[in-house]
């Protein structure tokens, strides 16, 4: 079904210019006729230049001077104001001659008697009115087809549907059928079991929906994608296209924006429109946030307007009157709080899918994916490369194993290393590594001393995650870095927590310690342990001075009010508490290593000896740990709950900053 139409406006305006122009080009001979005598007078005159005579016709074509012409044109002017558009070439005159010689007899006795007579004769063959006709038709399709080409093609940005400039209003979407099939499937998803059986129900509903329909129940008419950055959701929509084997039209949120107001409207009605005609299918909307942000959080008009009359005409079109059709609307976002809670209710997206950060069992599949056009060496084990990936997503997995190949190119391996992917998990947590540094033997000596500090703590306390290796090698903005063993733990206790501030102010203290003095070098210590400080004491309710109360508000709503959510009286008690937990956990730091400090020494030295130690260098100088049920290589980062998903694992590192006290050079500090 073409639901476009006929477009009239092409055959309406040929009819018009026809109708302007015509009298010019297809109303016969624009000369004006005159007899013999009259041409004979003009001769006499001098007005007439040259005169072409048609034997085959008995007529003549009389053209003037220019002086003669000038002053007929300004004349024909006014008389007649459509006569400046005329573009053929006409003679000025057409005389209907009788017998042709004494015609010629005539014409030679008029120029004798007047010798200052200068006109000339020709002979040229009849000419065809239907052949006039004809050229002059010619050419307005070409001038007709070259406005239709600038007009409708070129001013629409390219063509196509949605892209002419009366077609604005179409839809953008891309469709794919059995014409253009999309290759990927399920077997191609690796890991997001969960998220694969909703979406696998999904296409079982198109093709086989009388299965669910007989017994009363009702296709769902919106499922919704959500999740982290590079998990998987526009992976598992292309599995769906490729699985349903019905339509399926896939675009962007953005693709409903225009700076043209009532646009985003008219592209969402006819999206659905095609997608009815072509039903059952599929629509699927990625970063559907573009359109679907709560309504009516700020009074600011204009562009907020436009986009919410757009999001008000895809709720009408999900589910709204009329829309008892078979079309299941697919969308995907990683930000599903800030979402119209009118777009989120059942009846329009029934489902909610949340896509996770993949498990280590999922990491594994993942890199089997990503893993078979790589040349691997036979030593590479992939469940240690699993381990070693915690909290990476999907991309981030193709990523590692794409740097992985880089690097053993570089190093002109004949295949892909264990070494190649660590340095390449290296170089995507820590950044580029800065062989040529320069760096005053004063501050490599500092930077030891703070790492080794990280090391000792994080190795004698008993929550902390232990070390897996400690580096002084600059690395990104950082000067040194300590790559944490951290648990996979969807729960974490305060001892646990405290434990880890103090691993992570464990730099900072032993510049105390042996220095007597610090430096900006804990820059991102302090950020660190200032943030979960705060989440302890305002979120998570772990302060027993504040009490079983969270200021957290999960949907999301907070950003738009201007107040905080407790007294001035409170906000004081909580910058206590907060300066409080992070003092004693510094204090605690400062008492561990004072009382550890020759081994604080030797791991040190070892350090700016190796510049890299391992485990093994720990446990020469430390010993083993004493509560670890069993030694196992685990993976690089350190698990540090955050405000909004407590488990969610990041790097400690020291970023590079630069003293503004110390003049004149200003020396790069930890």
């Amino acid at each position: 079904m073409n639901n476009k139409g006929f477009n009239w406006f092409f055959p309406i305006a040929i009819i018009a210019l026809l109708l302007f122009f015509g009298s010019n080009f297809l109303g016969g001979e624009s000369a004006k006729s005159i007899d013999e005598d009259g041409f004979f007078r003009e001769m006499q005159s001098g007005k007439v230049q040259n005169i072409i005579i048609y034997k085959d016709t008995e007529k003549a074509d009389v053209f003037l001077t220019q002086a003669a012409k000038t002053a007929m044109v300004s004349k024909t002017k006014e008389n007649d104001p459509l006569s400046a558009f005329s573009m053929a070439p006409k003679a000025d005159y057409s005389v209907k001659y009788g017998d042709l010689q004494l015609f010629l007899q005539k014409f030679d006795q008029v120029k004798a008697q007047n010798p200052a007579i200068k006109t000339s004769k020709d002979y040229g063959a009849g000419k065809n009115p239907f052949m006039d006709i004809l050229v002059s038709a010619l050419i307005w399709i070409a001038i007709l087809g070259l406005f239709y080409f600038l007009l409708f093609r070129k001013m629409g940005g390219g063509g196509g549907p949605g892209g002419q400039i009366f077609s604005i209003g179409k839809s953008k979407a891309k469709l794919f059928d059995e014409k253009e099939r999309i290759q990927v499937t399920f077997k191609d998803v690796a890991g997001l079991e969960g998220a694969k059986e909703e979406v696998q129900e999904v296409v079982d509903f198109l093709k086989n929906s009388e299965k669910y329909t007989k017994l009363g129940g009702k296709i769902p008419k919106g499922v919704l994608l959500v999740g982290p950055p590079g998990t998987g959701k526009t992976l598992l929509a292309k599995a769906v296209a490729g699985e349903a084997k019905v339509p399926f039209f896939s675009l962007s949120g953005s693709d409903f924006v225009e700076m043209f107001v009532g646009v985003g409207a008219s592209r969402v009605r006819d999206l659905f429109a095609q997608a009815k005609a072509k039903s059952p299918a599929i629509i699927f909307i990625d970063e559907i946030d573009a359109i679907g942000r709560a309504r009516g959080k700020n009074n600011f008009s204009g562009g907020n307007d436009e986009r919410e009359n757009t999001l008000n005409q895809l709720l009408t079109e999900m589910d709204g009157f009329g829309t008892d059709t078979n079309v299941i609307v697919m969308a995907a976002t990683n930000r599903a709080d800030i979402l119209d809670k009118a777009l989120m209710r059942a009846g329009r997206f029934d489902r909610s899918i949340y896509v996770d950060l993949p498990e280590l069992h999922e990491r594994r599949q993942i890199l089997d994916v990503h893993l078979k056009k790589i040349k691997l060496d036979d030593n590479v084990d992939r469940d240690f490369l699993a381990k070693q990936t915690p909290g990476f997503s999907g991309a981030d997995i193709a990523n590692l194993c794409n740097e992985a190949a880089l690097i053993a190119a570089r190093n002109n391996h004949t295949s892909v290393t264990k070494q190649d992917f660590l340095d390449a998990v290296d170089r995507i947590i820590g950044g580029l590594e800065k062989k040529n540094k320069a760096i005053k033997p004063s501050e490599k000596k500092r930077v030891a001393y703070h790492e080794a500090g990280h090391a000792t703590i994080s190795w004698l306390v008993e929550h902390a995650s232990p070390l897996l290796k400690v580096t002084i090698v600059p690395r990104g903005r950082s000067l040194g870095a300590a790559w944490y063993l951290p648990e996979e733990r969807q729960l974490t206790t305060t001892e646990q927590m405290l434990d880890e501030l103090c691993a992570t102010l464990g730099g900072r203290a032993a510049e105390q310690v042996i220095f007597n003095n610090i430096s900006t070098g804990a820059l991102s210590d302090l950020e660190s342990v200032t943030k979960r400080a705060q989440a302890m004491v305002t979120i998570y309710g772990l302060s027993p001075n504040i009490g079983n109360i969270s200021y957290y508000d999960s949907s999301g709503q907070s950003e738009y009010s201007f107040g905080k959510p407790y007294s001035e009286e409170t906000a004081k008690k909580i910058d206590a508490e907060i300066k409080g937990i992070i003092e004693n956990q510094y204090s605690r730091a400062i008492q561990i290593l004072t009382d550890n400090k020759d081994k604080l020494d030797a791991l040190a030295n070892k350090l700016l000896e190796k510049e890299v130690i391992f485990r093994e260098d720990l446990e020469e100088v430390f010993g083993k740990r004493a509560w670890d049920p069993e030694l196992t290589e685990k993976p690089v980062t350190n698990t540090i709950p955050d405000a909004k998903e407590p488990s969610e694992q990041i790097i400690i590192k020291d970023k590079e900053e630069e003293s503004e006290i110390q003049a004149p050079e200003s020396p790069t500090q930890l």
